[in-house]
């Protein structure tokens, strides 16, 4: 773990710049967000980062599924570490950030991949630091991860460095905000940092079906980790849209921890970045985000002992850790009647919780700060209506003083006294559900919906505006851990990025910023789209 001192203190007008952008980004019901006002098709940005130029190196598929059980997934054991091959980057790189379908209709197709992204537009890039290795012909350097050809393109070498057999490797995720906004406008910087959330967690699921570990590297700032990626080359992103850097992984696949690359000066750089789109509709207040927003110290690890939780109770689940992920989907319709059990909806809630010994939520150097505002519409043997779901006991008498519209707080009968789940309200709440989510019948036709209510502004004021992307990015790991536990239940979920914000914050008699909900979610049975087809992701390589 990483125990490194912030340099300096937060900056307040950073702080100020970022609420403000954080309220003016707010849906209303009379009023929506700044966006484009309808999809220019001409211009839509292609899914697919490439640079041209590049060596590639083409990374294995898995021919077949040998991963262990799921239970791996939710803290239930641990899976042995698979030796740092080729074959295994491959398969870490195809279970977190590679395609995980192609779905088809008449005149018309488009891949989804494992990390689930808002609008699947995909803003969210991977890079990979890897220290020299026999199978690697580059050697050391910095690789860009292309999922559609499932290959790696060096973009640049390095000195070797670290020791040939070092076990171990880096992996920086950066946001091409151009991909959001082209569809969502000023909105989208919100959805890039919930996709880097989605991504963190599934490199955290990947490795553990492989048996290795993760650890967020805090002591990289945005300016060191463009160095590091090469994203301050003008040159190399001439032509293409610029990427924001976001946060750096070790991945460690033995017991020993790797070395930390540096971001000195690489021997060579290659390629150039790919044109997403012909044509581009800037939106300043996103670009004051990014810069307000920007790491510029070392941040520090906050973690203050552990949460003790009961051990985990998963989704009872047959599959193997490799066919669940690859499984996932986002829901776009549930059937309005499914009921889900009591025990089914406390274990997809269970995996929500932050132990520190379970994924993905080991790797978070940071307490937590989110927590779970539910409206339970089909749970067998627990009433309909508003229920809390505490991610830090240590923050419940705070929300029962923040809440003023809500005069009962109870625990639901015969639930475990370790059960984090607090009844606000009981009544059928569907229409409030999909009122609060921009009028969408799925906030309403699955078995609950939830909003992820955050710690905001005092979190900011003491970390700094760079602890907003920060906010966002637990939102997303949150919203991965629910995706793979819904799927494990039998269920499937999707996430929300369209609600009313204050709706739900005056529902709860919230004032001020103290508390702000980031990110929404719902889970229930789909309903399948008969007119589409899915075929194989990786056909097209075959």
């Amino acid at each position: 773990m990483s125990m490194v001192k912030e340099r300096n203190p937060a900056d307040p007008e950073a702080v100020d710049a970022i609420i403000a952008y954080h309220d003016r980004t707010k849906h209303h019901p009379e009023r929506y967000a700044r966006g484009p006002g309808g999809l220019d098709w001409a211009t839509q940005p292609d899914p697919f980062r490439r640079f041209n130029g590049s060596p590639v190196l083409k990374l294995p598929l898995a021919e077949r599924d040998d991963t262990p059980a799921a239970a791996i997934l939710f803290g239930i054991g641990a899976a042995p570490p698979r030796p740092f091959t080729l074959d295994a980057l491959g398969l870490f790189f195809e279970l977190s950030m590679g395609l995980s379908a192609r779905k088809e209709i008449p005149g018309m197709s488009w891949y989804l991949r494992m990390n689930p992204s808002s609008g699947n537009l995909h803003p969210t890039e991977a890079y990979a630091v890897l220290p020299a290795q026999e199978w690697l012909p580059g050697g050391a350097g910095v690789y860009h991860y292309a999922p559609l050809a499932h290959a790696l393109e060096q973009r640049a070498r390095r000195s070797p460095g670290a020791k040939p057999d070092a076990a171990g490797f880096c992996v920086g995720l950066t946001s091409i905000t151009w991909r959001e906004a082209w569809k969502y406008g000023e909105r989208a910087f919100r959805y890039c940092q919930h996709d880097v959330g989605h991504a963190l967690a599934a490199l955290r699921y990947a490795a553990a079906a492989l048996g290795w570990r993760v650890e967020l590297l805090l002591e990289w700032d945005d300016a060191q980790l463009a160095r590091l990626l090469g994203l301050d080359r003008p040159e190399d992103f001439a032509d293409a849209e610029r990427e924001t850097p976001e946060l750096l992984v070790m991945v460690n696949a033995t017991a020993e921890p790797a070395p930390s690359p540096v971001a000195d000066e690489p021997v060579e750089w290659f390629g150039r970045a790919n044109r997403l789109s012909h044509s581009h509709v800037g939106w300043p207040m996103i670009d004051e985000a990014i810069a307000v927003s920007e790491r510029k110290a070392p941040r520090a690890d906050q973690r203050v002992g552990s949460i003790i939780w009961p051990s985990p109770a998963p989704p009872i689940c047959a599959h193997s850790s490799g066919q669940l992920i690859r499984q996932r989907r986002s829901a776009v319709d549930f059937d309005g009647v499914t009921s889900i059990t009591r025990e089914k909806f406390l274990a997809i809630l269970d995996a929500t919780l932050p132990r520190t010994s379970a994924p993905p939520f080991d790797e978070w150097p940071f307490p937590p700060r989110l927590h779970l505002v539910l409206f339970v519409h089909r749970v067998t043997g627990l009433e309909p209506g508003m229920y809390l779901w505490l991610r830090a006991s240590a923050d419940e008498e705070a929300l029962r003083q923040a809440f003023r519209s809500i005069p009962n707080w109870e625990t639901p009968a015969d639930l475990a006294p370790t059960v984090p789940l607090r009844r606000l309200a009981r009544g059928d709440l569907r229409d409030f559900a999909r009122t609060l989510s921009c009028q969408q019948d799925i906030a309403a036709d699955g078995a609950f919906s939830l909003g992820m209510l955050a710690r905001f502004e005092p979190v900011l004021r003491e970390r700094g505006a760079a602890a907003w992307r920060e906010l966002f990015w637990e939102s997303g790991m949150i919203g991965q851990a629910l995706y793979l536990a819904a799927e494990a239940a039998g269920m499937r979920g999707t996430g929300i990025g369209c609600y009313f914000d204050d709706v739900l914050h005056r529902a709860l008699g919230l004032t001020g910023h103290d508390w702000q909900s980031l990110y929404h979610f719902t889970i229930g049975a789909p309903v399948e789209d008969l007119r589409l087809r899915t075929a194989p992701p990786y056909a097209h390589l075959k």
